[in-house]
């Protein structure tokens, strides 16, 4: 899965000239978080919500309304925004998109294609595609167990299910307690809780968890 194929479009995109104070219900009226300025079609910044809250007065200011919206009104996204702007390719897969907002701990990244921003993937487009890989939305019997990491251990599994009537909606596999081992998570549905229980208890190094699961 490519970064193209879950990211969040048509861009709303800011000039750097937008007073803050537009900026700010802009971002109220979309229901945004972050958006890319953009200036003769090239990304010059970015501004994100925490941008807008911290270039506007406190609660605490002895300003009227009318003084703090006039100061907003003064103030343009170009004084506000982020200039060095960490950006990603539409052809990128989408976890090496998960990785550097998770590593760089940002919200979002701008999305380019020949230049130019054709999207933004977030960490709600990233949630969205986690929930369609863990199935999360469908009903089944939800897995999760510790395995030996070695090799045909996950044909082994999948064999047991498949004897028990079993399909799978999702298969996924995480770092174990150690080195030698793997924690997986899945679920099947056409197969009962117990039946699967069964099929892989003696494949399994643990059971940590079976139940049916979700909507």
């Amino acid at each position: 899965m490519l970064v193209k194929e879950r990211m969040s479009r048509p861009v709303i995109a800011l000039p750097p000239d937008m007073p803050v104070y537009d900026a700010r219900n802009l971002f109220r009226q979309e229901q945004i978080r972050r958006a890319p300025v953009i200036k003769k079609g090239k990304l010059i910044g970015i501004v994100s919500r925490q941008d807008l809250v911290d270039a506007s007065p406190t609660k605490a200011t002895s300003l009227s309304r009318w003084e703090i919206n006039y100061l907003l009104s003064k103030l343009t996204v170009s004084e506000i925004m982020t200039k060095t702007v960490t950006t990603i390719d539409e052809d990128t897969p989408i976890e090496q998109a998960a990785r550097i907002i998770a590593d760089e701990k940002i919200g979002g990244l701008p999305v380019m294609r020949d230049g130019k921003v054709a999207g933004m993937i977030t960490e709600t487009d990233l949630f969205k595609v986690f929930l369609e890989m863990m199935g999360a939305r469908e009903v089944g019997v939800r897995v999760t167990a510790l395995v030996d990491d070695q090799p045909g251990i996950l044909q082994k599994i999948t064999n047991a299910v498949a004897d028990v009537g079993g399909s799978f909606i999702s298969f996924g596999q995480f770092t174990g307690e150690d080195v030698a081992t793997k924690l997986i998570t899945f679920k099947v549905a056409g197969a009962k809780e117990e039946d699967v229980k069964k099929a892989i208890w003696d494949i399994a190094k643990e059971v940590w968890d079976i139940r049916e699961c979700c909507h």
